[in-house]
This record gives structure tokens, sequence and C-alpha cells, in this order.
């Protein structure tokens, strides 16, 4: 199936490595210029080297401290010089985990910086070029705890959750521009973040983390933790020119995990 996607110019943030990493890459791989921007250059580097030649130069690696609104601004005036971009994916990673009766004021307000209002702010300097084109993707990689919070993630749960709140209410000002505002909610995705969360769940509970592993993966139907390809296939598809159609929507890919429907 051909994405519509030769062309286009995307950027994705925190695409170092794991769900950042497996978009950008993907994206690229579909024939779009990519702007991979995360903290550590050097790792968007390393899978950057992996590529075919002829797609490696499409994607180009640049700085971003998604703490810091001075590099959220240097980028945006980056990407603007360059004409704009065509599809933003929002990726911020993820906070420290722990119980919402013990998260502090200070910690709310220092998590909600890089991981909703930086990001809102990043999306508002790109959205006007998008709307001029008539067309734009704006997929934001959150958390199955959107739906079903998370124990022991109260500041993921908690902050996604806005973020979740700002993509909906954005999807119906822009849809009318040709441009699409999406979340996609990862389960247990075998990235870096999810042998950290299962680390510290093993520490807090007295168990071993092949133990925290193996309960896990009893939970989800498929049986096993997902692919970071199985993930970035999904954000390759709604930042394409085959999703024009789907906006303001929230998607898992999960392997079954939540219940609900």
């Amino acid at each position: 199936m051909d994405l519509g996607l030769t062309g286009k110019t995307a950027v994705v943030m925190g695409a170092s490595r794991g769900l950042g990493a497996a978009s950008a890459r993907t994206l690229a791989l579909e024939g779009a210029h990519v702007i991979a921007a995360a903290r550590t250059v050097a790792d968007i580097e390393k899978w950057r080297a992996a590529l075919p030649a002829d797609v490696q130069g499409r994607v180009e690696a640049i700085h971003l401290d998604g703490a810091d609104l001075a590099s959220i601004d240097a980028l945006a005036d980056h990407v603007l010089a360059k004409g704009g971009t065509d599809i933003l994916v929002g990726n911020t990673g993820g906070p420290p985990p722990g119980v919402a009766a013990e998260i502090t004021r200070d910690q709310w307000i220092a998590n909600f910086a890089p991981m909703a209002a930086n990001l809102f702010h990043f999306a508002g300097r790109l959205l006007p070029k998008m709307r001029e084109k008539g067309w734009g993707r704006i997929v934001t990689i959150a958390s199955s705890g959107v739906e079903q919070p998370i124990p022991n993630l109260a500041l993921s749960n908690g902050i996604r959750a806005a973020v979740l709140g700002w993509s909906k209410t954005l999807a119906s000002e822009v849809a009318k521009d040709g441009v699409t505002v999406n979340i996609v909610m990862p389960g247990r995705i075998l990235t870096e973040r999810i042998g950290q969360l299962d680390t510290a769940n093993a520490a807090k509970q007295g168990k071993t983390r092949e133990e925290i592993e193996a309960a896990s993966k009893a939970q989800i139907p498929v049986g096993r933790y997902g692919d970071p390809q199985e993930f970035a296939d999904m954000v390759a598809f709604l930042c394409s020119a085959r999703a024009a159609y789907v906006t303001g929507s929230k998607i898992r890919v999960d392997g079954g995990l939540l219940r609900n429907v």
C-alpha cells in the first residue's frame, strides 16, 4: 500500500530510541524527509547509519531538549525556515514512576512542561503552515494509561490525560483545514522504558524483573510484549494520505491488553 508519504516532511520528537526512533525510521523508509529530534543526537546517527544509503539522506538529526523552551523554539525556527512540516509526531518520553498520593506539586509542574505545555507550544508554532497548505498530520504518542490508569504511574496518567484533551479539542478546530490530529496509545511495547518500569516495579514489589515480566505478559491476550515496529507502522499510517478521514481518535496498540471496548 502506498501511504503517500514520498516528498512529505515529518518532524519526530524523542527520535533517539524506542518508539520515537522506530516511528522516525519507518517514516523515512516510506519516503518522507524526517527531521529526527532528541537530546542525544549520536543515538539518532546510530540508527540512521543502519538504513539504506538512499534513505539515510532523508534523515536529518537535530538536537532538541523538550524541557527547554528555547530549544523547542530553536527547532520550530529551523523547521519554519525550511518551509514548515507536513507531519508532527509528538513523543515526550515518560516521567518517573510514583503513586498519586505522594507526587508533589513541584513534580507535577516540572513534568507538565516537557510532556504537555512545550508540546502544545511547538505544535502551535507549526500549525499555521499546515493549515496554509491544507494538509497536515499531528500524531501524539501517549499511553494506554489515558484510558485505564496504570498503577505507580500517576504523573504519566495525569499529564497524558491533559494531552488527550488537547488533541481532541485541536482535532475539531483544524479538521476543515485538512489537518488531522490523533493519539496513539502503546501498551507493553519492548523498549528501554518498559525495562525501566519492570525493574522499578520489581523493586517496589520485592520480586524479580523476570517475575514482573511474566505477570505482565500473562495479562496480554497475545501473550507477549509488542515490537516497536508494530507500533511505528500504526504511526506511519496515521501520518499518511490514506488516513485523511481519521481524526480526533485515540488508537491502542496493546495486543488487546485493555479489556474495555
